[in-house]
């Protein structure tokens, strides 16, 4: 196995170097961005290579594994978007004068090292090392192995912008072992981690928070939902419902249950499953919603509580907004969920009492994202409530201190 303490001690040094880099980082964020872009023919051929190897994976694991030419145009302008950015370190937060003469201020500080450990979107490296260089953090990428070709890829071509910017290469490095122990050690290093975020599926992120030693934070799992008003609009909520499922299934901002008002349900429902069946998707329904659309299948306990990351959707009618609010309490995951109404005070009724990172009106659940949230791009979605929830840009990725100035002053 890879010598972690060996990682963590040159990632430490990095960080330290990048307290002081200024706007080195940003133009070793612009020469990154052109290195991915000249680089991409050697991009697809190791992903190519990573695509040989995931045979008999799901068809929605395959399309998060795999890169195109627009997909990695898409990175090198998502880097680009980050160096545009206001450099957030040295931002004051608060200031003040005490009683006592002392002069306080409170301003934005690096995290130290990251370790993110991730799955099989190869593009998480590229946004990943943006973001932390540009909030001044180090960062250990520690990715899974079918997308090992990929990421290492695109790490060579990141670190060697780094050096011709004069930054420490160091300052990103990947774990060229993808086996159980690597993750574990990086759980358990705490001398040289600072932060430990997890970004893949439920049973990942799961593990992670459980078992690490390095403070986590938690993102990603998404049992997203849109809850359908006895007062929306049909048409709209036909083509929500469609963006939300159907644009990219494989991603934890796509919808994976649907709640209807049982008082449109019988117009609504059939509206929505003819848009849905353009891409055969699969819907899992309550009794109700098969006495509507005889078609679906009959939904189980568990559907409820399933992310699907494919063309799979649970669907339940529902009496009431209390209902749907109810049922979105006991089985999200806390990551986004949408209201399709014309009510004024459904809506609000929706927006205060759904817990969620994010929570709609009238759109889909799809732009729950850094990049449409004009972040440029994300570390991560966080769904738990310190230190950050939400889509993770750059200012999520730092911390605060305390500098007093004062005149003799003592206590």
């Amino acid at each position: 196995m890879v010598d972690l303490q060996e990682m963590g001690k040159r990632a430490k040094a990095a960080a330290r170097s990048l307290l002081t880099a200024g706007a080195r980082k940003n133009a070793a964020l612009l020469a990154a961005a052109d290195a991915i872009e000249q680089g991409a023919a050697e991009i697809l051929d190791a992903n190519a290579l990573d695509l040989q190897n995931a045979d008999g994976l799901s068809q929605a694991f395959r399309d998060r594994l795999m890169l195109t030419p627009e997909r990695i145009r898409g990175m090198a302008e998502g880097i680009r978007k980050v160096a545009a950015q206001t450099d957030p370190i040295g931002e004051v937060v608060d200031g003040r004068t005490l009683p006592n003469g002392l002069q306080l201020k409170k301003v934005r500080v690096p995290l130290g090292v990251i370790g993110i450990i991730f799955e099989a979107r190869p593009n998480v490296t590229a946004d990943a090392a943006a973001l932390c260089l540009k909030a001044g953090n180090a960062v250990i990428l520690r990715g899974g192995k079918e997308a090992f070709r990929s990421n290492c890829c695109i790490t060579g071509l990141i670190r060697g912008a780094l050096e011709s910017a004069g930054l420490p290469a160091d300052a990103v490095q990947i774990v060229e072992d993808t086996s159980r122990e690597s993750a574990v050690a990086m759980m358990e290093l705490t001398e040289y981690l600072d932060v430990l975020i997890p970004r893949g599926g439920g049973g990942l992120i799961r593990s992670v928070v459980a078992h690490s030693r390095v403070p986590v934070i938690q993102t990603g799992e998404g049992n997203c939902h849109i809850y359908v008003d006895a007062t929306a609009n049909i048409d709209m909520a036909a083509e929500i419902v469609y963006n939300a499922k159907t644009s990219r299934p494989s991603v934890c901002n796509a919808m994976e249950t649907l709640l209807v008002h049982q008082g449109i349900a019988e117009k609504a429902l059939p509206a929505i499953a003819a848009r849905l069946s353009e891409k055969s998707v699969e819907i899992r329904g309550c009794d109700r919603t098969r006495n509507i659309l005889p078609q679906a299948v009959p939904a189980t306990e568990k559907d409820w509580e399933t992310e699907f990351l494919d063309y799979i959707l649970a669907v339940k009618v529902v009496d009431s907004v209390d209902e749907a609010i109810a049922h979105i309490a006991q089985y999200s995951t806390g990551h986004s969920e949408a209201i399709i109404t014309e009510s004024y005070a459904s809506a609000e009724k929706f927006t205060a009492e759904v817990d969620s990172a994010a929570v709609y009106v009238n759109a889909s659940t799809r732009f729950t994202d850094g990049g449409e949230f004009g972040l440029g791009a994300e570390v991560g979605i966080s769904t738990q409530k310190l230190h950050a929830r939400g889509p993770m840009g750059v200012g999520e990725l730092t911390s605060t201190k305390f500098i007093v100035c004062g005149n003799g002053q003592t206590r």
